[in-house]
């Protein structure tokens, strides 16, 4: 059996992934630069390995390292998570999002033309690249629930970005099937990921934190005074802004389904979601209940760009692959993130 790589392997999502790979039984490369991620992720990993995972501190974006990565690990597939990811921080930095995203990923398709041919098993075989709903931008109601096939205008560099990327993959894809050397390529666009490993092991640690639930659970911890509510005038039942939350967990499932379903020669893209909206009051109403803390929350104007409702079609996952999301209550995804911010209160404790 050849090995995974996973990329942003001491990240939130990644860290996820790493788990889920290793409780399969497969054996696994993780590499990050750790310029988010955090070591102690890896080592927490690396205790339940059973010498199954090895780590290798680098940048994706560094062909060289991952050429060698790949052979020497006899890589066959690939699941890409290492990206930049804060919104607000790529309409400052635009170059910074540009770089790290869309040209790491080209430098790691060039490592894997390059060097991962050469691996003993053969080589590269499939990607999963763990893109966004940010691509889609603002659709409009005639596309709530949100389809495969909705046009893609994203509104910030980060959505651009990852949209560049997706192009990118499938330009490469249909290279190296043109060469006789076809891959198969999976490009699974996230809604908004929540909770935590529900053992405890790894969990969520960000910093700054900029994803409502650690925020809200960060002033039930004492580390925050109140949550903003940005925008109670919107459409929706409570005036605020309704998401799909879907648990980390199933999340990272769903990436081991497609990895183990698709084939080469194939381009297979799917949202990432329950299906379910969930309100901002929601969201603070499970926490309360959650944790017993009454949270106090303040209401203020909207945030520009932020649509009334995001809100994924799972369907077409569930009808290609047989996946479908199995933590759906609210609380327990809240839950599973308190779990882990009460028994790490200060998350890693380093980089």
């Amino acid at each position: 059996m050849t090995t995974v790589l996973v990329t942003g392997a001491a990240g939130y999502i990644g860290s996820h992934a790493v788990r889920r790979l290793l409780s399969g039984g497969r054996r696994v490369v993780g590499v990050d630069d750790l310029s988010m991620g955090h070591m102690g992720a890896i080592e927490r990993l690396m205790g339940v390995s059973k010498g199954r995972l090895a780590f290798v501190k680098a940048n994706v974006g560094d062909r060289g390292v991952m050429e060698r990565v790949l052979v020497e690990h006899d890589v066959g597939e690939v699941m890409h998570f290492a990206a930049s990811a804060l919104v607000g921080e790529s309409v400052e930095r635009p170059t910074k999002y540009y770089l790290n995203n869309t040209g790491a990923t080209a430098s790691l398709l060039e490592a894997i033309d390059a060097g991962g041919d050469r691996a003993a098993g053969g080589g590269v075989r499939s990607v999963v690249f763990s893109s966004t709903c940010a691509t889609y931008g603002e659709p409009g109601e005639r596309w709530i629930p949100m389809r495969e096939d909705c046009p893609q205008s994203p509104i910030n560099p980060y959505g651009r970005s990852k949209l560049a990327s997706e192009m990118l993959l499938k330009d490469w894809a249909e290279a190296r099937r043109i060469a006789g050397k076809s891959v198969g390529l999976a490009m699974l666009r996230y809604f908004n990921v929540a909770g935590s490993d529900r053992t405890g092991l790894i969990g969520e640690d960000h910093n700054p934190e900029t994803h409502l639930i650690p925020v809200v659970l960060q002033v039930a911890l004492g580390t925050r005074k109140g949550v903003k509510i940005f925008g109670t005038d919107y459409p929706t039942a409570d005036g605020t802004c309704l998401r799909d939350y879907i648990h980390v967990e199933d999340l990272v499932d769903a990436h081991a389904a497609v990895l183990a379903g698709v084939k080469a020669g194939e381009v297979r893209v799917y949202n990432l979601g329950t299906g379910t909206a969930v309100s901002v009051r929601e969201i603070i109403e499970a926490a309360r209940r959650v944790t017993g803390h009454a949270i106090p929350a303040e209401e203020v104007g909207r945030r520009a760009g932020d649509p009334a409702v995001l809100l994924a079609d799972p369907s077409k996952i569930l009808r290609e692959v047989g996946w479908s999301a199995k933590i759906m209550s609210v609380d327990e995804m809240v839950g599973s993130a308190w779990g882990w911010f009460r028994g790490n209160p200060g998350g890693y404790g380093g980089r």
